[in-house]
Order: C-alpha cells, then structure tokens, then sequence
C-alpha cells in the first residue's frame, strides 16, 4: 500500500442572505410536501372461530443430550422469482495489483486511471514494470510506462519491462493485461549474446514478438554499437529464433555491402545448439586454393556432443576431424580428437610429387573419485603419425611441431577392501619418438599387490624393535611389450614380435632404531620371473653369423638379494649475532651408508660357439632379451653412500611489526652419491664409481628455479679414453675429473600474481607433447580464432583503470641452458642456449608479444614468434609472424568474439613448405 498525498485544490462555500419572501417560501414547501404524500390504514377486525389446524406428521427430530434443541426438515419449495438475468460485473484484473511511487500515487476514479510517478513501480502476474511515470487505465485494462525528465531537462529512469524471464528497457511501453499486448518505442533487450534494439515493437502473445527498424549487435553498447545488423521487419521468439527480412551489416555506422535477402539467428536456451559451421578460405603454393574448418556442430545430448570438420584443397588433399566431449556430473568427462589427413604435393608427373596419409589421436577421460572410491579409471592418449604435427595442413602448434615425443597412457585400478588389502592396477602405455619413428607400447601391463603383513606383531599392535617390525609383501607385474615402427603399427607383424613376462618378488623387511640416533633398515628380497619365449643361441654356418632362434613355452628363473641401510641426521647452526643483518644459517645433514648383495646365477647360463671352428665359446642366459632382463652372471656386492644437504638462513624481516625472524631457503636439496664394488679387481672393474652432485634452489621470492648437476670421476684415463686404475691425483690431476656437468634456470615473472585456478593459454599444445608456457610460441586453433594468443585474465575495465595509473600488465618467461662435457678430455660446452618469451600491453586495447632465444653453441637465433592484438571490444584482430627457420609464417585474422557470429571474420595465413 502506498500513501496518497490530498491535493491542493479546495471547494469554498458561503452562505450569503436570500432577498426573498422567507415566509411565503417556507409555507409552500411544507404544503407541497403533505399534498404529495399518501396515508395507508389497516382496521383489525376481531375474531370470531379459530382457524383449523390441520394434523401433521411430526418430523421433528431431538437432538441427543439437548431435548430443547431440534432439527427440522423442512421441504424445499422451488422459488417462483427467476434468478436476476443481470451478471454482475467481472473484476477489471485476474489478480492482485502492488504499485508504489516515490512521488506522488494519484486515483482518478472518473476516468478510472492510476497514476504513479517518480521511481514508479507495478506489479501484476508475471509482469514486472519499472519506469519513470505509469499511468493504468483499470477500465481498459492496459499499462503505459514512460520515461520523465529531470533538473536538467534530460531524460532519466527509462522503463524496465519485465515478464517471466523476458526483459525490455524501453523508451515507453504500452501493454494490455488481458489481451498481453504490447506496443513498444525504442526497445532493448538482451537475448543469449544478443542485444537488440527495436524503433517499434509489437508484442502479439508471450512468445511472438514483430520488430520495426530494429539492429542487432554483440556489442556492450547497443546505443552506440562499433557494429550492427540491420533490418526493418523482424519476427523474434524469445529463447528461440529471430526471423528478419532484408538485412545487411553496418560498421562504424557505415553501411556495407554485405547483405542477406533474410536472416535466421539461433536463440536456443540450451547450452549449445545443432549447426552448421561455415569454412574459411585460404591459399597454398603447394596445394592451391582450400576451405578449411568447414563441417557441421551436433549437439547429441546434454552429456556428448560431436563436431565434424573438414578441409579442402584443389590438388586434392583433403582432411578430417572428429572432436566429441562428454561429460556425467558425479561420475565422469573427457574428450575424444580423431583427426586425419590425406597429403598429395605438387601434382602428378612432377619430380617433387608426394602423396601420403596421416593421423593423430586424442583421447582425455577421467573419473570422478566420489562414483566409486575403490577404483579409478584414467586416459591420457596422443598417438598417430609421427610426422602429423610436422606436416599437417590444419595444425599451426609449434609447440607440439618441436616436440620429439608422442606418450599415452590408459589406466585402471581397484582395491579389494580384503584382510589383507588387495591393490590391482591395468595400464596400457605408449611411447613413440617422432624423429626415429620407434614406438614403445604395453598393452597391458598388470599390477597385483598385497598389503605388508606384520607376522610378529601382538595383540597390542605396537611395532617396535627389529623382531616386531618385520613385515613382508606380496607383488606381482605382468607385462606385454612391443617395439615396432609406423610402418608395421597396428599390422600382423606387429604382435608377432611381442615380448611377454610375469615378475613375482616378495619383500621381507624390517626398519629399528640403532643407538637412538641412527634409523636402521634391513631387507631380504625374492624375485621370480616367467616367460613366454626364451631364446637358442648358435652360430649358423649358413649366414656365417651368430643367431638367437625363438623358443615358445613356458620358462623362468628365480633370483634372491640382501640390502641394509643406515642413516642419521645431523644439524649444525651458524650464528652470525643479533645486529646482522643475517642471524643464523641452520645446516642439515643426511648422511646414510648401504649395502647390497646379490650371488651369482650361472646355472640359467649355457654356452654357444662364436665362430665356425668352435673354439671360442661364450657364455649367454636364454633369457636374455626378456621384458624382465635376465640373471645376473656375477655376483654384486656394494657398499653405497649417500649425502643430503639443505641450507637455511634467518634473516631480519623488512617488516619492522613482525617479531619472528624470516626464514630463506638457500639450498633446498644438495646431493652427493657414491658406491664401492666390494668384488672389484681393479683390471676389468674399478671401486669407486662416479661422484654425482646435484642440487637445486629457488631465488627472487621463489620466482626463479636453480637446478644444477655434476659427474666427478676419481680415476683417470689413458690416451683412448678409457678409464684405468688409477686415481686421477695421482696422474698429475685434480682429486676428481668432471666428466660432465649441466644447469638450467627457469624464471617467470609478471606484473601481477597470476590466477592459479585459470587454465593456461597453451593447454592444447601440451596436450599435443609440447610445452605449457609460450617459449616456443603460442598454440594457434585454426578451428577456433576467437581465443586469444595471450593471457586474457586481465581483460575489461581493470586493465584501463591500471594502465591509466602507471601500472602496465605484462609477463615474462626466461630459460637458460647449459651442458659441459669432458668425459675424453674434450672440456666443450655440449650446449649453450636462452630462450625468452614476453608479453605486454602496450595500451589499455593493444597487445604485443615476442618468444626468441639463442643458440650460443651453433651461434644463431632459435625459434622465434612476434604476436600482436587488437582488442576492438565486440571484434579481435591478431598478428603472428615467424619470420625465419623451417616454420617460417604469418597469420593475419579479424573477426567477431561472439560465437553466435564466429563465421564473421577474415584469416589469411601464409603457406609453410609443410
């Protein structure tokens, strides 16, 4: 309920003497009033017989409990007056109506209208109404809203038209509650990633709207749009399609030529809708003109979906692409590529013609852990064509192009919830080396373990102590390998050549306390090993060669070893004083000593001829060459060393509120890693093994990762090389001879903190085998140029407002690589290279990008990538060019960010030698 203000208009009255006869006045008015009046009299005559009462069923009935009370049932007597034939009058609305206004809430009940002004609102049904001024005639049942002005004369508080989930903000509105009606000036509304604004719009029902003079445009602004459609006759259906006559493009508020005899807009409220996705035109030298990206989006259910794609070439190349994404809330999701392309270069009968096949698979699934917590199931699949990412004609990723590796893995595993628990895992894996074509696969590879068992552990279940602490397991692996190439992947020959074996082992361990300071452990280990194949060695007379024939049937072999170990720790402090500016740094030692020991198998070994006289024989295991290696033939015994360091400094906070001191790591991990052959003679097999150094720590706020490495060899060598027994110190050297050392620096920088839960701008590119950040450039999808080449999360009004206070958003990625050999006295630098990779925003709408590097050792420039955006609010332009090396190109694109629109743009690439 809302007050209504009186108003300021009043009646006055005054009584002003009548210079009149009052005596004759009044005599007349009271004689007209009794000569019109009628008397009525009625004489009561008495009586003289009582009338007679007729006898009657008595149809009282009395009531329990109450004998005063009683009810009757009377007859019913049908009424001899006819029912009014006069309905009364329906009410003017079907519901309530709430209204309230700022100003002022006037009722005129003559003209049976209700004003509301000022901040006015109405509420009826569904319909929500906001503006500035309504007036509604509750006679004709209708609604004007209109929009008033304020102090200075400019128009404000613009109708807001609101009916189920429909919105129109409106110059002014016209509406009629019964019919739902509606006559509309200047319209706007949004619709999915629409905005569209109407001269006139007529509302015929709920879901049928007529559109006059009416634009249509993704921009924010749909006043003063950087584009628009426009059309003047419009038939829309919220939530559905837009149907328009004659339409044509205007940019800039300059018409263009690009115009359509009518249009038909998608307005679905589904997630994604069915249709057809339009091909992009493009060029090559080597394969003439193409459509590319051409196909059709079939959006199957709510779960799945597929998209087909396709590209064409004049010289009849031709390409295809599946990409389907599913998705089970709760349960799982995934994604699945399949993309092939058939490659014709130049034509035929030239001497550069080529023709060849090629393909890539992507396969991403995993399962959510709450559908079932004892299993899991897990796809990571990128297999194909080694050569795809090097030769595709629809694939700009330089990433994935100067990756080496292709890997895959599909995995599943349960735990049995037994007594003792049972873990079970099945993994296929795959491995391919793009540049010499071997592939590596599994398929598969089962893992059975069994939880440790305690045999000595009481009631109580304390374990403590040497006895009670031991425990053993039960594991087991089964694998299947394959090594092929592909040229026979997927062929016969193939799973021929498979190599297949069963590894049993049963640990048996146990880990005390020795001298309360020192951790000790100890390790008894059985291992048995099946196979499917073994093999004969012998020489052949007739290939004057030694050969290895395959011998099908089952065989095995069973090995046993010993381990221990102990290890302390130690801490030392160094204090530097109160009033330094570094107090303390704090060392910690690792140190532990190993020993390992495992016999001699010869009994799994025979003896073959090595050349045609047979006198010099050798000695072999016919399990050699087994997916689990073979026997050993010597027996090992070695003593190991290890050291680990880490270096911890306390330094004064700059924070002068903060009593604590702050803590800086100066190392986080320095290792040091020996062994001594016990067996060793001295001749064929030297002691002490190699010294390996490494290390790692993180510098500038922990932006910067450190990793560095070293190979410190003790003995010497001779003039060819070879090591001998003889310390290096002793022949004129130093105490150890590096051999090899390497280091590598990683650091990445930004102007602000970057958003760890945003996904990378390279995410398909490593899915591809290349790398997450953009030193090798940024992976461009041809299928796809709306996304941008930089990292969008400093987009929109931040960005202006920052630019404008001195602050520029940019970031910067640097990698340095370093490699020393001198395993032959060569003392070279093996490798020697930086990379960098920046971007920046120049201004609040442009972007700039570069990723370079160079080569110190082959002393020229690495990959290198120039990139450049334009952001033009609804539109985006990008610009990348590789300027030299085998992947020299350019691209150049415009178009709509929308992806109602996506097939509005212009990209133009320039041909590779691909």
């Amino acid at each position: 309920m809302t007050s209504q203000k009186t108003g300021h208009n009043f009646t006055k009255i005054a009584f002003k003497p009548l210079h009149t006869n009052l005596f004759n006045i009044v005599f007349l008015s009271i004689f007209l009033t009794i000569g019109s009046a009628k008397l009525y009299s009625q004489d009561i005559t008495k009586k003289t017989t009582a009338i007679p009462t007729k006898k009657q069923t008595d149809n009282t009935k009395t009531v329990a409990g109450d004998p005063e009370k009683s009810t009757t049932d009377l007859k019913k007597e049908t009424d001899s007056i006819k029912k009014d034939t006069v309905k009364p009058k329906k009410a003017f609305l079907d519901g309530k109506v709430k209204y309230t206004a700022e100003n002022y809430a006037k009722i005129d009940q003559k003209k049976k209208l209700i004003t509301l002004y000022d901040k006015a609102e109405l509420y009826y049904q569904d319909v929500e109404l906001k503006s500035g001024i309504i007036v509604m005639d509750y006679e004709k049942n209708e609604v004007y809203a209109g929009r008033i002005k304020d102090s200075t004369g400019a128009y404000t508080q613009y109708p807001n038209f609101k009916q189920g989930t429909n919105v129109i903000e409106p110059d002014s509105i016209r509406f009629n509650f019964k019919t739902k009606k509606a006559l509309i000036w200047n319209s706007r509304s949004d619709q999915g990633e629409f905005k569209i604004k109407a001269a006139v719009t007529k509302k015929e029902n709920d879901s049928v709207y007529f559109l006059k003079k009416a634009k249509f445009t993704t921009s924010k602004d749909v006043d003063n749009p950087e584009y628009y459609f426009q059309t003047n006759k419009v038939k829309f259906i919220p939530g559905k399609k837009v149907v328009t006559g004659l339409t044509y493009m205007v940019i800039a508020n300059v018409p263009t030529p690009v115009a359509l005899p009518f249009a038909f807009f998608p307005m679905s409220k589904e997630t994604s809708v069915s249709g057809l996705i339009l091909p992009s035109y493009n060029d090559s030298n080597t394969r003439g003109f193409s459509l590319q990206n051409g196909g059709y989006y079939f959006a199957l259910s709510d779960n799945y979906d597929l998209t087909v794609l396709g590209d064409y070439y004049t010289n009849g190349s031709y390409g295809m692409r599946f990409e389907s994404s599913y998705a089970e809330r709760y349960k799982y999701r995934g994604n699945l590529n399949v993309r092939f392309e058939n490659l014709i270069t130049s034509e035929r009968g030239y001497p550069d013609y080529s023709k060849q096949k090629i393909y890539n698979i992507q396969w991403s699934h995993s399962k959510d852990s709450k559908s079932n917590p004892n299993s899991s199931f897990s796809a990571s699949v990128n297999l194909g064509s080694s050569k795809y990412f090097k030769q595709s004609i629809n694939q700009a990723n330089i990433g994935s192009n100067l990756n080496n590796t292709l890997s895959s893995s599909i995995s599943y595993s349960k735990t049995f919830n037994s007594v003792p628990q049972v873990r079970m895992s099945l993994t296929a894996t795959h491995s391919q080396n793009t540049q010499t074509e071997e592939i590596n696969m599994t398929l598969p590879t089962l893992q059975v373990s069994v939880d440790r068992l305690y045999p000595f552990v009481g009631k109580d279940g304390v374990k403590k102590g040497f006895f009670k602490n031991i425990n053993l397991q039960y594991n087991l692996s089964g694998k299947n390998s394959i090594v092929t190439n592909d040229s026979l992947f997927f062929k016969p020959q193939m799973f021929r050549d498979t190599k297949t074996g069963i590894e049993h082992t049963i640990p048996l361990s146990t880990n005390f306390k020795l001298f309360k300071y020192f951790s000790a452990s100890s390790s008894f280990n059985y291992k048995e090993v099946w196979y499917t194949k073994t093999i004969n060695r012998s020489y052949d007379a007739d290939q004057s060669k030694v050969v290895d024939n395959t011998v099908n049937g089952f065989d095995a072999f069973r090995t046993y070893s010993f381990s221990s170990s102990l290890g302390t720790t130690i801490y030392g402090t160094f204090n530097f004083g109160a009033d330094k500016k570094i107090k303390s740094i704090r060392h910690v030692m690792r140190p532990s000593v190993s020993y390992g020991y495992t016999p001699s198998f010869e009994k799994y070994y025979d003896t073959y001829a090595s050349d045609a006289t047979g006198t010099m024989i050798k000695q072999y295991s016919r399990f050699e060459g087994g997916i689990f290696g073979a026997p050993g033939i010597s027996n090992s015994n070695n003593l190991g060393f290890d050291l680990s360091n880490t270096f911890e400094a306390k330094v004064t906070d700059k924070d002068s509120t903060k009593i604590e001191q702050k803590k800086i790591m100066l190392l986080n991990n320095l290792n040091l890693s020996t062994s001594y052959n016990l067996n060793a003679d001295g001749v064929t097999s030297l002691a002490f093994s190699p010294v390996r150094v490494s290390g790692g720590t993180q510098l500038f706020a922990n932006k910067m990762n450190v990793n560095f490495g070293a190979t410190l060899d003790p003995y010497a060598i001779d003039n060819s090389g070879t090591r001998i027994n003889v310390f290096n110190i002793d022949n004129g050297g130093s105490l150890f001879r590096m051999t090899s050392a390497n280091m590598t620096l990683n650091y990445a920088i930004s102007s602000k903190e970057k958003d760890k839960t945003k996904k990378d701008k390279n995410v398909q590119s490593e899915r591809n085998g290349g790398r997450e950040d953009d030193l090798f450039g940024t992976n461009t999808d041809l299928s796809d140029n709306r996304k941008s080449q930089f990292d969008e999360s400093g987009e929109g009004e931040d960005v202006i407002s920052e630019f404008f206070s001195s602050k520029l958003p940019w970031d910067m990625t640097f990698a340095y690589s370093l490699t020393y050999g001198n395993n032959n006295r060569e003392k070279k630098i093996i490798g020697n290279s930086i990379m960098i990779s920046a971007n920046a925003d120049i201004t609040p709408k442009w972007k700039a990008g570069v990723s370079t590097g160079y080569d110190f050792v082959q002393k020229g420039v690495t990959f290198t990538q120039l990139r450049f955006e334009r952001d033009l609010l609804s539109w985006r332009m990008d610009f990348n060019w590789t300027p030299f090396g085998t992947n020299a190109n350019w691209g150049f694109f415009i178009g709509i960010k929308s992806g109602v629109l996506s097939d509005i743009k212009f990209d133009k690439r320039s041909s590779t030698n691909r």
